[in-house]
């Protein structure tokens, strides 16, 4: 699944234009490394995404669109850390 629609589907970012300008400024790691917004997401990868206050990584547990708009569980948070203005995310 690609990392933008992902974002969108587990309700991470509110729209997937949003998504692709957070990945394109390289707010959105797929584990550890840059990606594109038509990048890969898998099962058990792990995403990091810098929001302007904190940094969020979570752990995908389902990459299935169908599940994904069913509801279905997305993801398992594995940090979560809140971010001062001066300080990189990564």
């Amino acid at each position: 699944m690609r990392v933008d629609v992902y974002l969108k589907l587990a309700r991470l970012v509110k729209r997937r234009s949003v998504a692709q300008e957070m990945i394109r400024l390289g707010a959105v790691r797929v584990d550890g490394r840059p990606v594109k917004p038509s990048g890969e997401v898998r099962k058990g990868a792990r995403v990091s995404v810098a929001f302007p206050r904190r940094l969020l990584v979570v752990e995908v547990l389902c990459d299935d669109e169908q599940l994904l708009r069913r509801k279905s569980e997305p993801y398992l948070v594995v940090e979560e850390r809140s971010l001062d203005g001066a300080t990189s995310p990564w």
